[in-house]
């Protein structure tokens, strides 16, 4: 995959990135792909994916935050937004 559709991939929003990984399973599963274009395309959805756990591991650090501070104060940083906190598993 060439560097610019790598680094478009990584300005997608999770729902690009989730609607494109639908069209990939659609490709994989019609049966009607070569190999080397099966493996293009398995590549770019492992990337799509990484990409879309990532976007969704912030997301759940930013809810967790709110969560925490439902005693009617959100702690917010200098920029005025949600003050994050380490998430873990």
């Amino acid at each position: 995959m060439e560097l610019s559709h790598m680094t478009e991939q990584n300005t997608f929003s999770f729902e690009q990135a989730y609607t494109r990984l639908e069209t990939i399973l659609e490709e994989l599963n019609s049966g009607e792909l070569s190999l080397e274009k099966s493996l293009k395309l398995y590549e770019e959805a492992d990337r799509l994916i990484m990409l879309c756990s990532n976007k969704l591991s912030h997301a759940e650090q930013k809810i967790q935050t709110l969560i925490k501070n439902r005693d009617g104060t959100v702690a917010t940083n200098s920029d005025a937004n949600p003050q994050l906190e380490p998430f873990g598993v």
